[in-house]
């Protein structure tokens, strides 16, 4: 199966716009794993949760995988008002999109849903994070950076999103591994892309992180300069060093997947493994994480399970570090 990038584009436009996806049919002999799906994106329409949930549901379709996939929005919280839904809900082909993000928002607002109270289906992408600083920033390295927080840490601002998002966690994660106080950051709290650009550009915060593909044009550009990403080694077409490569031990995959009811059964869960898993193959769906910077990070259920398990244990503690949890 092959993909228009410009339709699906399209497509994207039309649903941030408050556009109906129009139900796209199963084509081939082959029955469908699974007969319906109901996937809550919990995020407003055109958020990461949304264009996920939403890609999903159009290769499930059109590869034949799902039968009927619907998709509804419900926003709110760091994406806990969708997982109290889906807990209360409680119907086996109800599942929910939950990424990291979602790991820190459940401490951060207290949330009485948890993870833990679901059963993971999928993992299904992710991207890396790079620290950026602009061209004209005294900060040429990562051993730059370090230096300067260690001198004074108050006098390096971290911009990102939210307390506890991902952009917050990957700049802690530095903090700590190279030995300094993650209490004592100075980490200013911005809106992605266009509010967050302006002001590393003009230096008037010292370093930015967020998904490559936010800063990858002016990476390439030469407006900014990316210290080091967050990935375990390097990625392919990207010319950025990791952390690790430059004596940082650490990283950070800011992944989105699924995840159901704890009402979900083996089989049903064999179901999801083979549906997802044929997904997560397909050359669609290579083609569209290649093409919106994504990487392709599948794990069926078994391993997502204790994936997820790990990360809300690490999460909690750094979060507890942070002074945001508890």
């Amino acid at each position: 199966m092959t993909i228009d990038r410009r339709a699906f584009s399209m497509m994207l436009a039309a649903l941030a716009g408050g556009a109906t996806l129009p139900m796209l049919r199963p084509s081939g002999a082959r029955a469908a794993a699974l007969e319906e799906l109901t996937i809550i994106a919990a995020a407003s329409t055109g958020g990461g949760y949304d264009t996920l949930a939403r890609t999903a549901q159009m290769l499930l379709q059109d590869g034949k995988l799902v039968g009927n996939v619907e998709v509804m929005n419900v926003p709110g919280a760091g994406g806990t008002v969708g997982l109290a839904q889906l807990i209360s809900r409680g119907r086996p082909s109800t599942l929910l999109t939950a990424g990291l993000g979602m790991v820190g928002a459940v401490i951060i607002n207290k949330s009485a849903a948890t993870l833990s109270q679901t059963r993971p289906v999928a993992r299904l992408q992710g991207e890396y994070q790079p620290l950026v600083v602009a061209a004209e920033s005294p900060i040429k390295s990562l051993d730059d950076l370090v230096k300067a927080y260690k001198a004074e840490p108050g006098a390096v601002s971290w911009a990102g999103f939210g307390l506890g998002s991902p952009d917050h966690l990957v700049s802690a994660q530095v903090v700590k591994a190279t030995g300094g106080d993650v209490r004592e950051m100075n980490y200013i709290v911005v809106g992605a892309g266009s509010e967050m650009l302006p002001l590393v550009l003009s230096n008037q915060v010292t370093v930015a992180t967020g998904g490559y593909n936010e800063f990858a044009d002016m990476i390439a550009t030469g407006k900014l300069r990316a210290l080091g990403i967050s990935s375990p080694e390097r990625l392919k077409g990207i010319d950025v060093p990791t952390f690790r490569e430059q004596g940082i031990d650490t990283e950070l995959v800011n992944w989105r997947g699924l995840v159901g009811s704890a009402k979900l059964g083996d089989e049903e869960i064999a179901g999801m493994d083979e549906a997802f898993g044929a997904m997560a193959k397909s050359a669609a769906w290579n083609e569209i994480c290649d093409s919106r910077g994504w990487q392709n990070l599948y794990m069926p259920s078994a391993e997502f399970t204790t994936f997820l398990a790990a990360e809300q244990t690490r999460i909690t503690a750094l979060l507890t570090e942070l002074g945001l949890g508890g």
